[in-house]
């Protein structure tokens, strides 16, 4: 056929290009093309003329395009493939587009890589748009000092900095990206700012820096939508990075990840567990850190034994207060030295309590001193590294769920003196000097624990085989999934995900899953399994650098 078309033998049709004729025969062109099988084969006057006029398109791509037609075989350089890729996709030429979408695909660089996105994106290319995005994101920091990066589209944009792996040493830099691009059309773009900032990990900010250059950038003053994320960044840094969400989770490449801590415990046998587990999700690994305190003494008898004590995290250090065998011990690990450093003791012994973190204070809550259920609450002030008397709960419980949530803190469930069990919830403001009751947990509860997410506080353990949901602002609790048997287990949020850690089941027998729980998509999956069995122990979030890294067994793996 081709040596047909070059001898134009048996030609039936003429393509006028740009002022040059191009002989041909119609059967091949619709062959190869659905836009040329419907210009010659449903009856346009086309189908008839002999000289067909082909408009918006130079006569070297169309001499590429027949070339190919006729003999499989097109010669794309980078001068003439984005040409080619436009007018392969008009004409339909489908298998000429994948081979143009191939060649950019290899050749994207820093210049170029802007460029190939918005063609892949005009031409409803996915697999070249998906591949320019995963080059933009893995050369961030390049790509946002080219002139092009100002023209990424707002769509783009948002899928890039929503990823974890994007290539971004530290998040101040992200944020100037992206002030920078609203400003190139300020008019245009101002109103994506909020959408756009949400994606940006405001949290990890260093504070002088968030003073400094965000809350007093004028673009940024000028947008009421973002007051909510500056108050999220205010309260992340006041409450001691006690909240969580998508914004406080680090990108890969800070070099820190949001890891939750598995504390102490008990294993098989009531063994007590003197060491700390610490697994990092985002990149599927555990990291070594320090054995408890005083748990390595050659003389085992001076061991202690960390049982029924309570945990929190504040200040980015983790505060371990009280427990049956070290009633009034108050230690806290710094994740930067990897070491348990002592503070103040606790001026009344107590175990089964709880800790909470709040407005720049420490709350060591109720519990039981052997002979009673505690009411009375104490507060750690960090700077002056002393604990005063606050005010006591409405009701003494022990082996209850708390967390802190906005201005509040929230004790939910325990044992009361005189009964096994209670569905109270009693809420504190810290400052206020009583404590008030809210809406019941659903079922009579002790031996839980609870973490506050995303403007909820969830709720697991005892024995309640399942997972609850309180909302602070609708006062109501919902049942949001089913664990089956899974007392004294406990719960974290981390990389914007909650992971609810070992237990006991109706036998009495340790558990070693690690359970995740995907609110957004709300299923439940099974994360991994710890190196050993564990209940009755302590879990909390915390930032840390990762050194010691060990690939840790993926439930699929066992």
């Amino acid at each position: 056929m081709e040596t047909l078309r070059e001898r134009r033998e048996l030609t039936d049709v003429v393509l006028s290009v740009d002022g040059h004729d191009f002989p041909c025969h119609r059967v091949v062109l619709a062959a190869a093309s659905q836009y040329f099988r419907a210009m010659f084969c449903n009856g346009l006057k086309e189908s008839h003329e002999e000289r067909v006029e082909i408009k918006g398109l130079d006569s070297a791509t169309m001499s590429v395009l027949l070339d190919y037609t006729y003999t499989s075989r097109a010669h794309l350089t980078h001068a003439n493939v984005q040409r080619i890729l436009e007018a392969a996709s008009q004409f339909q030429f489908l298998r000429v587009v994948d081979a143009c979408a191939g060649f950019l695909s290899k050749s994207l660089h820093l210049e170029s890589c802007i460029g190939i996105l918005n063609l892949a994106d005009s031409h409803v290319l996915t697999s070249l748009k998906t591949g320019a995005q995963d080059y933009i994101v893995s050369k961030f920091s390049q790509v946002v000092q080219q002139r092009d990066f100002l023209e990424l589209p707002a769509d783009s944009l948002e899928s890039v900095l929503q990823r974890d792996d994007l290539d971004a040493n530290c998040e101040e830099c992200v944020f100037e990206a992206v002030t920078r691009w609203v400003r190139a059309r300020q008019d245009e773009r101002c109103p994506l700012l909020a959408r756009l900032l949400s994606h940006v990990r405001l949290p990890l900010l260093e504070p002088a820096y968030f003073v400094e250059k965000v809350e007093a950038d004028e673009l940024i003053r000028s947008c009421t939508e973002v007051f909510p994320l500056m108050q999220e960044v205010r309260r992340y840094h006041l409450t001691g990075r006690g909240v969580v969400s998508e914004r406080t989770k680090p990108r890969v490449q800070h070099f820190m990840s949001e890891v939750f801590l598995i504390i102490g415990g008990c294993a098989k046998d009531e063994h007590f567990v003197s060491t700390v587990t610490c697994l990092d999700p985002l990149r599927r690994s555990r990291l070594d850190v320090a054995r408890l305190p005083i748990t390595e003494m050659e003389d085992q008898s001076q061991n202690r034994k960390w049982v029924e004590f309570a945990c929190v995290t504040f200040c980015n250090e983790v505060y371990i207060s009280g427990g049956k065998d070290t009633q009034h011990e108050v230690w806290k690990y710094n994740g930067a030295l990897d070491k348990w450093i002592q503070v103040e003791a606790l001026k009344t012994g107590r175990w089964r309590h709880k800790m909470a973190a709040h407005d720049g204070k420490v709350y060591a809550l109720g519990g039981f001193d052997g002979v009673q259920r505690l009411a009375s609450v104490e507060a750690y002030d960090p700077f002056h590294n002393c604990w005063t008397q606050a005010t006591p709960l409405a009701v003494g419980v022990s082996s209850f769920a708390a967390a802190s949530f906005d201005r509040w803190i929230y004790v939910i469930g325990g044992g009361p003196n005189g009964k096994l069990a209670t569905d109270q919830v009693q809420r504190w403001e810290p400052g206020r000097d009583f404590w008030e009751m809210r809406a019941p947990i659903p079922v009579e509860t002790k031996c839980t624990n609870a973490v506050a997410f995303n403007g909820c506080i969830y709720v697991v353990g005892g024995a309640m085989h399942a997972m609850y949901c309180y909302s602070p602002l609708s006062d109501s609790w919902s049942l949001i999934t089913r664990l089956g048997e899974r007392a004294s287990c406990a719960i974290a949020a981390c990389n914007n995900k909650l992971f609810i850690t070992g237990g006991r089941d109706n036998k009495n027998q340790v558990i070693s899953t690690v359970m995740c729980w995907d609110v957004d998509q709300a299923v439940l999956t099974e994360e991994c399994i710890l190196p050993m069995g564990v209940s009755h122990h302590g879990s909390v979030t915390l930032m840390k650098s990762y050194t010691h890294i060990h690939k840790i067994t993926a439930a699929s793996e066992t």
